[in-house]
């Protein structure tokens, strides 16, 4: 079966008690068992529920993984996969990543003595500069985050198998519909399933998905140890979600793209990031993994300073202020300052995270609509 239908099919089978052709939201907690000792297929609903389980099973076959896990949120899956490490063990990540992945690698996992290492995930020979003896993992975004870098997946997956170390993408910039990591070498995906995957800003959840069906069951393992695990009515509203991933994704991509182009021709953009654009640096990279369809976030620079670019981010009317992504309205932030601000300034500077830098993630709206709110929000502002 294509994509579109296994979305809406697997893992949405018709409830065999009543008949249901929606997934029911199981709320109990606990269940009853055959006997002392003899478990039924659930047992609590931190190990496992059946909301959790029909939506999971979705996942695993969109991924084409071994299985998949639903989690409380993304950062809550990204930290599940960084505890496969312990006290001396090295992680080598993108430097283009999301900001509560900066603070959970360099404010959380040093405290358990994990070093890491920030390398442009798209250079390979730079990813492979930073691998050591006792690199067990390499963590990088198959978009970047915020500067829309486009890594060789292929490529790392072999500098890091080479090294005997792991390949986790966090591919929540492209969710399988346009991507799947696995498929191309990595061992973990990882999505904040908050933003495409769910796709409507009511649901906040993650997603892990790996190749080894071993690696699988460890990451269960400690999901199931530490607890942070998805709910019954978020997996019954990311089930809901994922139904229409391909549609919402493909409409998106197209209206990004439009208006990317547009911004490279405003008089006040002094760069835009976006891998569909052939002005891109990694755009023939992101054609060869993505096809014609290169997400929906665009960032773009404008020729002011800190206190203009706040300015054109307060001053639209149809793009919200607001962090996240990825759902049907379209949102606008200021990295430097919102999803990027737990980076120091240092850490600022030698990232790229500049005052003038804007992400915007597309939604819905006609992109007319969505063009001229820009417009009106830059010229008001400069």
């Amino acid at each position: 079966m294509k994509f579109r239908t296994r979305a809406i099919h697997v893992g949405n089978e018709p409830d065999p008690t009543t008949g249901a052709v929606v997934t029911p939201i199981h709320l109990a907690t606990t269940f009853i068992q055959p006997g002392a000792g003899t478990w039924g297929p659930f047992d609590y609903s931190r190990s496992g529920s059946p909301t959790r389980s029909a939506v999971e099973r979705t996942l695993a076959n969109l991924e084409g993984a071994s299985g998949s896990l639903a989690f409380s949120s993304g950062m809550a899956a990204t930290h599940c996969a960084t505890m496969l490490h312990k006290s001396g063990d090295h992680i080598v990540a993108g430097c283009d990543i999301y900001g509560g992945t900066f603070r959970l690698l360099h404010k959380i996992c040093n405290r358990s003595g994990i070093e890491v290492t920030l390398a442009p995930a798209d250079d390979a020979t730079q990813i492979q500069a930073a691998m050591k003896p006792n690199t067990k993992m390499v963590w990088i975004e198959s978009i970047g985050n915020p500067l829309m870098t486009i890594p060789d997946i292929p490529a790392i997956a072999e500098i890091a198998h080479r090294g005997g170390s792991l390949l986790g993408v966090d591919s929540t910039f492209a969710p399988p519909a346009i991507l799947r990591p696995l498929e191309l070498g990595a061992d973990i995906v990882m999505h904040s399933a908050t933003k495409y995957l769910g796709g409507h800003s009511d649901c906040l959840a993650g997603v892990l998905a790996t190749r080894d069906l071993a690696l699988h069951k460890e990451l269960y393992f400690i999901q199931n140890a530490t607890g942070g695990v998805l709910g019954a009515l978020e997996s019954f509203l990311l089930q809901r979600g994922i139904k229409t991933l391909e549609m919402r994704m493909r409409e998106q991509c197209q209206s990004a793209l439009s208006i990317a182009q547009w911004l490279e021709r405003h008089p006040h953009v002094t760069r835009v990031l976006y891998p569909g654009l052939a002005s891109h640096s990694n755009h023939e990279r992101a054609k060869k993994y993505m096809g014609n369809q290169f997400g929906a976030m665009i960032s773009f620079e404008i020729d002011g300073d800190f206190s203009d670019t706040k300015s054109v981010c307060q001053s639209t009317k149809l793009f919200g202020l607001a962090v996240s992504l990825g759902a049907v309205e379209s949102l606008i932030e200021q990295p430097a300052s919102m999803s990027h601000a737990s980076y120091d300034a240092q850490a600022k500077a030698r990232f790229g995270i500049t005052d003038s830098l804007i992400r915007i993630s597309i939604g819905l709206e006609d992109p007319e609509d969505l063009i001229g709110d820009l417009d009106q929000a830059i010229r008001t502002s400069i």
